[in-house]
């Protein structure tokens, strides 16, 4: 099975002063609402970095929906097994287990917990879970379900818990709630003691077995239980997972390989990792429609929606990879960007149960403009897509957190002045390129003016390119460059990046780019340059160092800063100006000496880097997604996809 190559674990060995991926492992179904998580432990100031592989203990199981610990979490719980001095916080209640011990896929968990003498183990659903317990002991069983954030409170009645979690890390919805069942198949419930000022809940356990089922809603508890028969939850627990499994193999079967175990292990890994976010966050009512809580709205709303993604990383590769392998789902995750804008005025930029703005820029477009040249969504679906880019490439946004900061300088300006905005260069080239795919849209649909007008838009990457330097430089309000320009300073005028990262970024133009810069040989030697020199970096934007400039120096590539998805199209610039054999020889070098079966070179952030690694032992890649054009190379390994 492909399952057996997943390992789950590949990245979470990571601190937020060093990331080899800040990955979660997680049992999960394909873009589920829920996913489960072993927890290790809550070190202050790092709440987010919960898991690590290294630790021979646990809190519990985590009901977790974080798609980054640089963003956080939002309806949470912690199912922990207790007996003998019961703790109603997860710091009191963790206890051993043996790591070689346990098993961890997607499909199924399995760990023993040493304190309690349990055997916890879980199988997934799309909106839940099935959990079985058993105990060595035979009195004095306790499953534990304990707040990990926000509030969370309880009741019990005939053999069901009934509870609600609020929590959500960036607090833009004081009115959220998950709602969640926990459901004893059997009459198994010796007592339930709730002490709500803890937000915990103990239930007692007749004998050494439990089974248990999970589901979970946005919407109320009511839509949980039926959630519950929806998911099929009432089956046996083997039966569950074997539909785990089929999920799982159906997805990661979509591409055969030709490698080594070795090999065969990270690339299903990345697989994997691919198929985790977006999370589905609709839900089917009893007429058998998709509704959804809308975070904006606060209440429930008619429609598909997901969310858990940033679309300044996945426009990059995950959304091309999806055009290859996941084209149902991506258009319907097309449809849900076009609730959110409904519901919110603005296409989604990055949306963790609601707007969360943490990275700039409207990278939606792009993956936009690709599901346009590529057949995917109906022409219907095209219009409303290019009404609400054409909304965010005009109007100043409500809050920071919608559409494009900084758009009202830049239609005045050309580009976006860095004595007003913070990262003006990476807004300017990405303002730039979306308007370039709003061009790809609007010729699609035959909107000749609308195509004129932002065709000649695209173009505005020029005005902050500085022939001198050949590099993006940052423009005042004035006109001139600002003074004291060090292409090694990271941040401030950049976003995660130094001038020699981000002054690559004009994706739908690279012969133009190449001309201003003073022909492509000249360009190509740059990229050499870049690659040789020492990965030296300055940390004045940020005032300290950041752990991609720390990532960045230990690959040892120069400036190519492959960590981070503003390098990704580094290596293949060579083979877009003619260098082919250069592209080929430096990839080759990244998958086999910087990807591990246990580790990224960075953030792995949502599908992105796993979608690089994967397209590139294709041997494909798109440098300019909205344009039909791979860039083709050898492929590292014989493949066959399969859709």
């Amino acid at each position: 099975m492909y399952l057996d190559y997943v390992n789950i674990k590949m990245g979470t060995n990571s601190v937020p002063r060093f990331s080899r991926g800040n990955t979660l492992p997680l049992t999960q179904l394909p873009f589920a609402m829920a996913s489960f998580s072993p927890q290790t432990e809550r070190i202050s100031g790092q709440e987010n970095w919960f898991f690590s592989p290294n630790k021979p203990y646990l809190e519990g199981i985590r009901l977790t929906h974080q798609p980054s610990p640089w963003i956080g979490d939002y309806g949470t719980i912690l199912f922990t097994p207790q007996n003998g001095i019961i703790a109603d916080e997860p710091s009191g209640a963790w206890s051993g287990y043996r790591i070689d011990a346990s098993i961890m896929r997607p499909d199924y968990l399995k760990v023993d917990f040493l304190r309690s003498e349990c055997t916890f183990e879980l199988t997934p659903s799309t909106r839940g879970c099935a959990i079985e317990l058993s105990f060595e002991r035979e009195n004095g069983n306790i499953l534990s379900v304990l707040n990990v954030g926000g509030n969370t409170s309880f009741t019990y009645k005939n053999g069901i818990l009934y509870g609600e979690n609020d929590y959500h890390s960036h607090k833009q919805d004081d009115g959220f709630k998950m709602y969640f069942v926990v459901k004893f198949l059997e009459d198994v419930v010796d007592f339930c003691k709730i002490k709500d000022e803890k937000g915990a809940c103990h239930i007692g356990i007749k004998g050494k077995k439990a089974k248990i089922r999970v589901a979970i809603s946005y919407l109320s508890i009511e839509q949980a239980l039926l959630n519950l028969d929806k998911d099929k939850l009432n089956s046996d627990f083997n039966t569950i997972r074997e539909n785990a499994i089929s999920e799982w193999e159906k997805r990661l079967s979509t591409i055969e390989i030709e490698d080594s175990e070795e090999k065969k292990q990270i690339f299903y890994s990345c697989l994997y990792r691919s198929f985790l976010f977006p999370h589905i966050m609709h839900e089917i009512d009893e007429n058998g429609k998709a509704v959804h809580y809308s975070s904006e709205r606060k209440c429930k709303c008619d429609g598909i929606m997901y969310t858990s993604t940033g679309f300044w990383d996945t426009s990059r590769t995950l959304f091309p990879l999806f055009s290859l392998i996941a084209r149902e789902d991506y258009e319907k995750i097309l449809i849900g960007a076009i609730n959110v804008y409904n519901e919110s005025g603005y296409l989604p930029r990055w949306h963790s149960l609601s707007e969360v703005g943490c990275m700039p820029s409207t990278l939606i477009d792009s993956v936009i403009a690709d599901a346009v040249i590529n057949g995917i969504g109906t022409r219907e679906l095209h219009k409303e897509l290019l009404k609400a880019m054409i909304k965010h490439a005009n109007t100043p946004p409500k809050e920071k957190r919608f559409g494009r900061e900084g758009i009202k300088e830049y239609l005045k300006y050309g580009y976006v002045p860095c004595d007003l905005y913070k990262e003006s260069v990476n807004l300017t080239l990405d303002f730039a390129y979306g308007d370039f795919c709003i061009a790809v849209v609007a010729k699609h649909l035959g909107e000749t003016e609308i195509y004129n007008e932002y065709i000649k838009r695209a173009d505005n990457y020029k005005s902050i390119l500085d022939k001198e330097t050949g590099f993006m430089r940052p423009r005042l309000s004035n006109g001139s460059f600002k003074p004291d320009f060090d292409p090694l300073v990271w941040g401030g005028d950049y976003t995660e990046s130094s001038a020699y990262q981000a002054s690559l970024f004009v994706p739908h133009n690279i012969d133009a780019l190449a001309e201003n810069m003073g022909g492509k040989d000249k360009l190509i030697s740059h990229l050499e340059k870049m690659i040789k020199m020492k990965p030296r970096y300055r940390v004045d934007g940020y005032g300290l160092e950041i752990h991609e400039m720390t990532e960045m120096a230990q690959v040892n590539l120069g400036q190519c800063a492959i960590s981070n998805q503003p390098s990704f199209n580094i290596p293949y610039l060579f083979a877009v100006l003619g260098g082919k054999e250069k592209s080929e020889e430096l990839i080759k070098y990244i998958c086999e000496n910087l990807f591990t079966k246990d580790a990224y070179p960075g953030d792995e952030d949502n599908g992105s880097m796993s979608a690089w690694y994967i397209l590139s032992v294709l041997g494909k890649y798109k440098i300019c997604p909205g344009k039909a054009e791979w860039t083709e190379l050898t492929p590292l390994t014989k493949f066959k996809i399969n859709i």
